[in-house]
């Protein structure tokens, strides 16, 4: 497998369980407050090497997101910022900014859950990580869990 590829795509069966493990963050997320969009990052044998859910309101900080907290503790896991042969595992479609933070951990592939269709970078408003402008491009697969995803976010901001 080349150093920046993504390992063979698990049966929809595994994402489905990946997904459930990003959700149990998300809910997580809830107690303080925080959106709840949670991520996983997995290294190619799927043995998960970094969490995350979002924690702006409680780190008070604009860049805690699910993805770049979990691309961070990845990194620290494995001791090394280049995450090849990872996957991330998300409950909401990637921002602009968390999408940057992909490309430059080098992750070969993302799977996620609810599109965003306001700030996504996956598909929805950009295309960001499959931009062949770009000196790295990233393999999507989107949808997976996503009425779950959707309906922890819609309780959410609707206030239930």
């Amino acid at each position: 497998m080349p150093e920046n590829a993504a390992p063979p795509l698990p049966p929809a069966s595994v994402l489905d369980e990946w997904m459930r493990a990003a959700l149990v963050e998300a809910r997580a997320a809830l107690d303080t407050g925080d959106v709840p969009v949670g991520a996983i990052v997995l290294d190619a044998a799927g043995t998960v090497i970094g969490v995350g859910r979002n924690e702006r309101e409680a780190r008070h900080d604009p860049t805690a997101h699910a993805e770049v907290l979990a691309l961070r503790q990845a990194a620290e896991t494995i001791g090394d910022w280049h995450l090849t042969g990872a996957t991330l595992v998300v409950t909401l479609e990637p921002c602009v900014m968390c999408a940057g933070a992909i490309l430059s951990a080098r992750v070969p592939r993302v799977v996620y859950g609810a599109w965003d269709e306001k700030a996504g970078a996956a598909g929805s408003v950009y295309d960001v990580l499959r931009d062949r402008r770009l000196n790295h491009r990233v393999e999507v697969v989107a949808g997976v869990e996503a009425a779950a995803c959707a309906a922890l976010l819609t309780t959410f901001f609707r206030g239930a």
